[in-house]
């Protein structure tokens, strides 16, 4: 089989793991992606959800921060996945306005 082969089997492996049930917290939604056997916290702020409605221009000011989120959630697990793949740090996993701007920042 060719490499392009194996690594596209490869990502489509990783980007198609579960994820746990969101959680409202006070700093935004706390949820769990799963890439191969490691089990991942993550947290998407407030901050990101009201950018990601903002980048699709949509209001959310009657809405709460799980409905955004549960709007956007292929995007954020996907985007949670990528960052876990490669091997951003933090406990739990932090995913702010940025995240969904730049191109993440490894120090």
């Amino acid at each position: 089989m060719p490499s392009g082969e194996v690594i596209n089997l490869y990502k489509e492996h990783i980007l198609t793991q579960h994820t746990s049930q969101p959680l409202i917290t006070p700093k935004g939604i706390a949820f769990t992606v799963r890439v191969d056997s490691l089990d991942r916290e993550c947290l998407i702020t407030a901050e990101a959800l009201a950018k990601l409605s903002a980048l699709k221009n949509i209001d959310v000011t009657d809405t709460n921060a799980l409905d955004v989120f549960h709007a956007f959630e292929n995007r954020i697990n996907g985007v949670a996945r990528r960052l876990v793949v490669a091997r951003v740090p933090g406990t739990p996993l932090m995913m702010t306005p940025n995240t969904f701007v730049n191109p993440p920042q490894i120090n």
